[in-house]
């Protein structure tokens, strides 16, 4: 095992900035977090009333907006009210 000496001071130095760039981090996943809700293929499928079937046709079509990660894919709770809307006013 090797250990450092470093002073004091600088040590606090370190410790102040990790500090401050741990609080920007937590700060700015907060705003995300807060700012939209994602839902998966089972939770659309169930505020719409359509199969998953269904769902992969609106995704194929680009009828709907959504993110995928790895094999499972997501949308923005303010994209499925666009959605909706759209379907709405397009019949």
């Amino acid at each position: 095992m090797e250990i450092v000496v470093i002073e004091k001071k600088t040590f606090e130095q370190m410790m102040q900035s990790f500090s401050d760039f741990a609080g920007q981090v937590k700060k700015l996943c907060e705003n995300e977090f807060n700012k939209e809700t994602w839902l998966n293929n089972d939770a659309v499928c169930k505020l719409l009333k359509i199969s998953k079937r269904t769902l992969q046709s609106f995704r194929d079509s680009g009828k709907i907006t959504f993110s995928q990660i790895g094999h499972k894919c997501y949308y923005k709770v303010s994209d499925v009210e666009l959605f909706i809307q759209q379907q709405l006013f397009n019949t």
